[in-house]
């Protein structure tokens, strides 16, 4: 008989650098209806230590970095094994994203770290990661990965859109899931709120204080990234070659900084939603990640999209824990053998059933 009910707990690091986020969810298909359930979960914060050592890390020397890899695996297990026991959880498996280092899928490079082998030993438990590597290899982006898991468990709503270090929308178009990069959000914020000294601006008060720099805005928009078609993704070296030092070019007050940065973010993802929703149809906009606590940011969307698509902020704990979700059905799915990459989003030559296993020795 066929399993068809899986208790997973997923694993996600993003590139905002806000923390580890772990779930812990319930999966169950029925006649061939995928449907889940998300039991306990946890936001583990960085201190500034690892927080600084996990930004770092693209500047480490080849042996620092795999020792780093190493350390980081070691780091994760210990802390699932942790939360497992104070939840006191049976659990199937883990499936961990990891932390990207490099995402240069044009150069054939993409790397997470986060040793799959060093967190089975720590935890005990088998292990499945490294999801990016095997859609690259097959030419494609090796991102995003979620919008297999957008389709199966959230298509319900004509959009699915995250907002985290970079904001990524997922939609089905002649029977086809699309799905790709857009823009800069909380990388982009964030690296502006540290000049005032805040991690992060809550609910974009800062943001909204401050006026539009009309000159930075039309720069941003004219960035060549936007005029691309999708299948394309963004890195955190694009973010550190492109964008920061086009903001570091203008010595204006920090909330118009923000202000115009904000508006860029809910110009670019409406201007996409624009390019692709059904005419004469109000779509569905489903919006999580950190950005959708961001109110400025949010009512900024909403006034652009009015009469087009209706915006849906689903409760906290699915904001928070989505793609965490999304990564442990990602190893679902690699534990069945199954498509869990989908080369209509990549451009990969095909779809793939991509991650490797892990076993505790």
């Amino acid at each position: 008989m066929a399993i068809n009910t899986y208790h997973v707990i997923g694993l996600m690091s993003g590139t905002s650098l806000d923390g580890l986020d772990i779930s812990f969810t319930r999966y169950e298909i029925i006649d061939d209806v995928w449907s889940f359930s998300l039991l306990e979960s946890q936001s583990l914060p960085y201190t500034s230590q690892l927080k600084k050592s996990l930004q770092d890390s693209m500047h480490l020397t080849a042996f620092e970095l795999i020792r780093f890899h190493n350390e980081y695996g070691t780091w994760l297990g210990k802390q699932v094994l942790q939360f497992i026991k104070t939840h006191k959880l049976e659990v199937d498996f883990i499936a961990s994203h990891g932390h990207t280092v490099f995402h240069q899928p044009d150069k054939g490079v993409t790397y997470q770290i986060g040793s799959g082998q060093h967190l089975a030993n720590a935890s005990n438990y088998k292990v499945i990661c490294d999801f990016r590597t095997n859609d690259v290899l097959h030419g494609g982006q090796g991102a995003p990965l979620v919008p297999i898991g957008d389709q199966l468990l959230f298509g319900a709503y004509d959009y699915c859109l995250n907002l985290g270090g970079f904001s990524n929308i997922s939609y089905t178009a002649q029977q086809k899931r699309i799905a790709y990069d857009i823009s800069p959000v909380n990388m982009m914020l964030n690296y502006l709120s540290s000049k005032i000294d805040m991690e992060y601006d809550h609910n974009g008060v800062v943001s909204q204080s401050g006026k539009i720099i009309p000159t930075l805005a039309k720069e941003l928009d004219a960035l060549p990234y936007y005029y691309q078609s999708p299948p394309k993704s963004l890195g955190k070296e694009w973010f550190t070659e492109i964008i920061i030092p086009l903001l570091e070019q203008y010595q204006a007050p920090v909330p118009d900084l923000l202000h115009t940065a904000t508006l860029h973010i809910a110009t670019q993802i409406s201007n996409d939603i624009k390019r692709t929703c059904t005419k004469g149809k109000t779509s569905t906009l489903f919006i999580t990640g950190g950005g959708a606590k961001n109110s400025f940011l949010i009512n900024s969307l909403r006034e652009k999209i009015k009469n087009i698509a209706t915006v849906i902020i689903p409760e906290e704990t699915i904001i928070d824990f989505k793609e965490a979700i999304l990564f442990g059905f990602m190893g679902v799915l690699k534990e069945r053998n199954e498509v869990n990459c989908l080369q209509s989003v990549t451009g990969a030559s095909r779809d793939s059933s991509s991650g490797v296993i892990f076993f505790p020795a």
